[in-house]
């Protein structure tokens, strides 16, 4: 039988939540292990998947403290400066400009392989984390002194904290006995990037229409990032749609605004599922990222609070190893949560509410969209509040 290897820590999954948690841990002396099921080769090259990120100022500055934001290139990334709502044909729109949350732009835009390439680059060659990829978890158990996690191959892993950070519908999650609330909206989201005759003027536009929602996202130059939101049943139909027919609809129902449009990547479609984890830590273990709390895409706010959850996180552990304490106690773990939950449950709810509320095709929900939308132009606190969710989240534990 096969000696265990000993680890401090163990993240289960190598996306940018579990990437980002490690690099944040690369000065604290923590000997930490990444488990991952795919290859290292993917990891390092990951393919285009239509996903593009908005990101708030308070992630691109922790990008920008862990060295992912220099492997981005400059023609990769789109800013927001100004961003409307619009409810169906209705004349009113609610509108936010930059220059009322105090910043030169609301935030920044930049497609997610190239955030993942960014994270395993940081990560790859710091001396504390060990990389084991093409690694499927069997087992995964804790108790009051360690953590074990059973790999496929035999080998068993120790730790005195696993952490799961892998997606939404995370096993790991499951082989614990961690319940997950979730919520599927019955509709499926197809993302692609489109080239455009007209500038976007760094203008996002959120438009929701009785049939389907669209999200126009500006990248860099005269190109991007669509987002269309429809009912399960209809997907099929606008995925085998010809590239210049999807191209002439998607332009039609933007009112012409950019002109011609031409698609210039594939159409990848997501089914839209929210997943809210009932608890985000137990014994020597703890969730960050999508395993958390995986988001509807409305608000863009997905990534940037698993960076900011996984930041939070390492917070608590690096303060138990500098004071020479335990990195898997219950206290940091129970702050952890306490922090991270005070800023997922208004968003995750909020967003799952405005969702509701903006695809209800009756006639009061019609109405009371409207209604939405002055309120929210007219009165200023109700705009200043949004744009502050929009631009920064910022996490402390007590």
């Amino acid at each position: 039988m096969t000696a265990p290897r000993n680890f401090d820590i163990v993240i289960i999954g190598a996306g940018p939540a579990g990437l980002s948690l490690a690099r944040t841990l690369s000065g604290s002396g923590l000997q930490i292990a990444i488990v991952e099921m795919q290859s290292e080769a993917v990891l390092a090259d990951p393919p285009e998947d239509g996903r593009d990120i908005a990101l708030t100022h308070t992630s691109e500055k922790l990008m920008k403290d862990l060295g992912m934001w220099a492997h981005i290139p400059e023609d990769q990334i789109g800013t927001i400066r100004d961003a409307k709502v619009v409810n169906g044909k209705s004349p009113f729109s609610l509108h936010f400009d930059s220059r009322g949350s105090g910043a030169d732009y609301l935030g920044r835009i930049v497609p997610n392989h190239l955030i993942r390439q960014s994270a395993y680059k940081v990560v790859k060659d710091q001396p504390n984390v060990t990389l084991l990829c093409e690694s499927e978890v069997v087992s995964v158990a804790t108790n009051t002194t360690e953590g074990t996690v059973g790999l496929a191959d035999g080998t068993t892993l120790k730790a005195a904290l696993v952490v799961a950070a892998d997606s939404r519908f995370s096993s790991t999650r499951r082989k614990m006995g961690i319940a997950a609330s979730s919520l599927d909206f019955g509709r499926v989201v197809i993302v692609c990037e489109m080239e455009h005759e007209l500038p976007h003027e760094d203008t996002a536009t959120e438009c929701f229409f009785y049939d389907q929602t669209l999200a126009i996202l500006p990248m860099y130059g005269n190109k991007s990032s669509v987002v269309v939101t429809l009912p399960t049943a209809n997907a099929d139909a606008v995925l085998n749609m010809p590239p210049e027919a999807f191209a002439a609809d998607i332009a039609q129902r933007f009112g012409g605004k950019l002109g011609k449009m031409t698609l210039v990547t594939k159409r990848h479609p997501y089914p839209l599922v929210g997943v809210l984890a009932k608890q985000f830590v137990t014994t020597r273990f703890a969730l960050v990222g999508d395993a958390a709390v995986g988001m509807h895409p409305v608000t863009a706010h997905g990534f940037n609070l698993g960076l900011s959850g996984a930041k939070l996180l390492s917070d608590q552990i690096e303060e138990a190893a500098r004071n020479l304490t335990d990195i898997g106690a219950m206290t940091g773990l129970k702050r952890y949560e306490s922090a991270h939950r005070r800023a997922v449950l208004p968003l995750y709810h909020g967003t799952n509410a405005l969702v509701k509320l903006y695809t209800d095709t009756s006639v009061p929900a019609r109405l009371l969209r409207d209604v939405a939308l002055r309120v929210g132009n007219f009165l200023p606190p109700v705009k200043k509040r949004i744009l502050h969710q929009l631009t920064h989240i910022e996490q402390h534990a007590k």
